[in-house]
C-alpha cells in the first residue's frame, strides 16, 4: 500500500516539475515543434530509391484482392461448420429413431 502511495506521490511531483517549459514536454503535449535540418534531410525523397516505391494503383488493387480473398475464405469456414452441424444434427436424429 506504501508502495502505490509513493508512486502516485511521485507522479504528482513530476507534474508540478517547473521544467514544464521545455521542448520535450512541448512536444509530448502536441504543440508543433519545427524540424530540424537532420530531421528534414531525412524525410527528403531519395531518387535512388524511387525504382522500389510501389504504384499506388498497384497496392489498393492488392488490398481489394486480399480483402475478397479474406471474405471467401471467412465465408467458406462458416459454410463449413454450418454443413457439419447439420451432418451431425441429422446423424443424431437417426439414431434416435432407430
Amino acid at each position: 500500500m506504501a508502495f502505490l502511495l509513493d508512486k502516485t506521490a511521485i507522479s504528482a511531483l513530476r507534474l508540478r516539475s517547473p521544467k514544464a517549459d521545455d521542448s520535450i514536454s512541448l512536444s509530448r503535449r502536441r504543440f508543433h515543434v519545427e524540424l530540424g535540418a537532420r530531421e528534414k534531410a531525412l524525410l527528403a525523397e531519395d531518387p535512388s530509391l524511387k525504382r522500389f516505391k510501389s504504384h499506388k494503383k498497384t497496392v489498393s488493387r492488392l488490398k481489394k484482392v486480399g480483402d475478397v480473398l479474406t471474405v471467401v475464405v471467412v465465408a467458406g469456414c462458416c459454410y463449413e461448420i454450418y454443413v457439419r452441424a447439420t451432418m451431425r444434427e441429422e446423424g443424431r436424429r437417426e439414431k434416435s429413431i432407430s
